[in-house]
């Protein structure tokens, strides 16, 4: 089978491309990657040349060690993936250390995977402990009405919670947790790869200040979602905020609780009154 029409690549080029056409990714904006199933490492082996470097991180996790991620390159368009993916993405082997990721497939033309590999890397660590290896997906994307609001909101957890689950029904069952904010950083580093992480302990997703979002799920279609349900409550909230009346009425927290019932989540109840 060419690489190029193995189930995981096709699905991997989709979300690319879902997150190009809905405005995420300006010139080389935002970054995927996704943690393969041995299955889906076997179906692209054939594809595979290891003659390249081993490149350190400056992060270690043990338990992901000898895995291979999918990911998109360094520079790279999200506009360009549906186009030449194997020139834009990449697949990459990490060491038995868990420590050095090394090209495997892709980026035919030069490159190295996102330079927000390490982040990525931490949190699929994070998110394996914390959901016994269900979560495989790691997605940044700059989401300009969520952006918007960490310019005038507090950069509290609390805050951006409240005002998410109340800008749009759905929002409290998508993401009944709630979300994290993590306070403006330099991107691509190892700071800012922890601060996310350590939210990423009890958070699907965290807000990164003035900058965008970060998502974690355990398929495409779940982790797209949870992007495409944070940025459109954003959106409405920010429309709300446009029309220059504030905030007259809104979904209160005796509503939140009573959506969470009927739907069988459980919100973070230290973020409502």
């Amino acid at each position: 089978m060419n690489i190029l029409d193995v189930p995981v690549i096709k699905d991997f080029i989709r979300m690319c491309n879902d997150g190009w056409e809905l405005g995420y990714h300006e010139r080389n904006g935002g970054n995927l990657t996704y943690r393969m199933r041995p299955e889906e490492v076997a179906l692209c082996k054939d594809a595979f040349t290891y003659d390249k470097p081993w490149v350190k991180m400056g992060v270690q996790a043990e338990n992901l060690k000898n895995e291979y991620f999918i990911a998109t390159g360094s520079g790279k368009f999200f506009r360009n993936v549906i186009l030449a993916p194997q020139d834009n993405i990449c697949i990459v082997e990490i060491n038995d250390a868990g420590d050095s990721w090394r090209i495997v497939w892709g980026l035919e033309k030069g490159g190295v995977p996102t330079s927000e590999f390490p982040s990525h890397f931490m949190n699929h660590s994070v998110r394996v402990k914390a959901t016994d290896g269900a979560y495989r997906v790691i997605y940044h994307a700059h989401t300009p009405s969520l952006i918007a609001l960490t310019y005038v909101l507090p950069l509290t957890n609390r805050d951006f919670s409240r005002v998410l689950w109340q800008s749009a029904t759905e929002c409290p069952v998508v993401f009944p947790g709630g979300v994290g904010v993590v306070p403006w950083m330099v991107p691509g580093g190892a700071d800012i790869a922890l601060a996310t992480s350590k939210l990423m302990e009890e958070f699907d997703a965290a807000v990164w200040a003035h900058h965008g979002l970060f998502c974690s799920g355990p398929d495409f279609d779940i982790t797209f979602g949870l992007m495409h349900t944070i940025e459109k409550a954003a959106d409405i909230y920010v429309r709300a905020l446009s029309c220059g009346q504030g905030i007259r009425q809104t979904i209160s927290d005796d509503n939140l609780r009573a959506i969470a019932k009927d739907f069988g989540v459980q919100l973070r109840e230290e973020f409502l009154d």
